[in-house]
């Protein structure tokens, strides 16, 4: 069989098994993603797969380029072997240590 196309892949359909608020990050198997909107466990939803997040710094300073690694629990920049730590994709701004926020874009297939 060929391939036969689906969709352009900027999201991607979703069914929880908790609820999930707009914002939330979600990691499923290799895939990074952000709820587009509220999604009840068991229904179906939509993860962005592709966009800029504003992502709270979490008191961290972030370098214009660098790899930013997420806490999906509080939606804060964590060291990248934080534990639980999902590597989120690259800043498109810099932040210092006081900054509350940091522009990231979303990637997929970080190690």
């Amino acid at each position: 069989m060929k391939a036969r196309y689906v969709q352009r892949g900027e999201s991607i359909d979703y069914t929880p098994e908790t609820d999930v608020a707009a914002g939330d990050i979600i990691k499923v198997g290799s895939l990074v993603g952000v709820a587009k909107l509220d999604i009840k466990a068991g229904e179906l939803g939509a993860l962005a797969l592709v966009g800029v997040y504003e992502i709270a710094t979490g008191g961290a300073a972030v370098a214009i380029g660098a790899v930013v690694s997420v806490d999906p629990a509080t939606g804060k920049v964590v060291a990248a072997g934080a534990s639980g730590a999902v590597k989120f994709g690259h800043a498109v701004t810099a932040a210092t240590a006081s900054d509350a926020t940091v522009n990231v874009r979303l990637a997929q297939g970080l190690a």
